[in-house]
């Protein structure tokens, strides 16, 4: 068994379902999955989690991530990157660097974003990108995305290269071509690397050669992290034998600050362990019971 998490840096072309395939095949683990998509034109950090790290995806899915763009201005496409059919083109001759601080800046904070078309957000079920495959094109709900740093790194007329730091949901080809609209040229993306997801940096990412290299000569342990990583900014707490077999029961755990001060100051989650160090779950703060409900044990 294999329990944890493989920062990957996925290769260009590749989907992100082909590289959860892979893992499955080194590992012999079927418990695998990836803790958000990358398009197959994209490159980056695509942190795959194995076995019972399967269960903290969602704190992953949750997590800020980092891209670094090149959005080409003057083409705009059906898929909002270079991979689809040009849609309009636009006189670029009059963007400026002034135009274009602008209108980056109008992208920061919380906007109002509509996914594209070629997208797994679903319609009634179907993933949209299956209805745009069959020509069908339907009205899609804009959402609330949160831009929380957006960089211009360079200025290479028509190519903008951007860092963006966002949150969830954020799709980086719909600012691509908003940025088009806005600016009145049209626009698409034509790279996107993803440079961090939550803790996970594409410096300490490792390629699918590599992986399957350290598979092979029986050294991949050194590139699996520990699931309890990603939850390392909540508070910790070593509980005794009995308390944790209490927690393994899934049954709750009172709060007695007269005892122990430490529980009442920590907030609604907190990691535990058991005296020699291992991860033995989480636990979410009942306010109304006083009490420490196990949320999910790992041991």
């Amino acid at each position: 068994m294999v329990d944890g998490i493989l920062n990957i840096n996925k290769p260009q072309g590749k989907t992100s379902f082909s590289i959860v395939a892979m893992v499955k095949r080194l590992t012999g683990e079927q418990r695998v999955g990836h803790a958000g998509t990358l398009d197959p034109m994209a490159t980056g950090v695509l942190p795959i989690c194995l076995g019972r790290g399967t269960r903290v995806i969602e704190f992953l899915v949750d997590a800020t991530k980092t891209y670094r763009a090149q959005i080409e201005l003057g083409l705009a496409t059906d898929t909002y990157d270079a991979t689809g059919k040009i849609t309009y083109k636009g006189d670029t001759s009059r963007i400026t660097r002034k135009r274009l601080d602008s209108a980056l800046a109008s992208f920061c904070g919380l906007i109002q974003q509509t996914p594209p078309m070629y997208s797994a957000v679903k319609y009634h079920g179907k993933p949209l990108y299956k209805l745009a495959r069959a020509g069908i094109n339907v009205k899609r709900k804009s959402r609330l995305a949160k831009i929380h740093q957006l960089k211009l790194v360079d200025w290479q007329p028509p190519i903008v290269t951007i860092e963006v730091v966002c949150g969830k949901g954020t799709y980086i080809r719909s600012l691509a071509h908003d940025l088009g609209q806005v600016l009145g040229c049209g626009a698409n993306v034509k790279s996107l690397t993803r440079l961090k997801c939550g803790l996970f940096d594409i410096n300490d990412a490792v390629s699918a050669p590599q992986l399957e290299d350290a598979f092979r000569y029986g050294y991949w342990q050194h590139f699996i992290y520990p699931p309890d990583i990603v939850l390392l900014h909540w508070a910790a707490m070593i509980v005794s034998d009995d308390t944790g077999q209490v927690i393994r029961n899934g049954r709750p755990i009172s709060c007695l600050e007269q005892h122990s001060p430490e529980w009442s100051s920590l907030e609604n989650r907190c990691r535990v362990y058991t005296p020699d160090g291992c991860f033995l779950g989480m636990l979410r703060f009942d306010p109304e019971r006083r009490q420490w409900q196990p949320e999910k044990v790992f041991l």
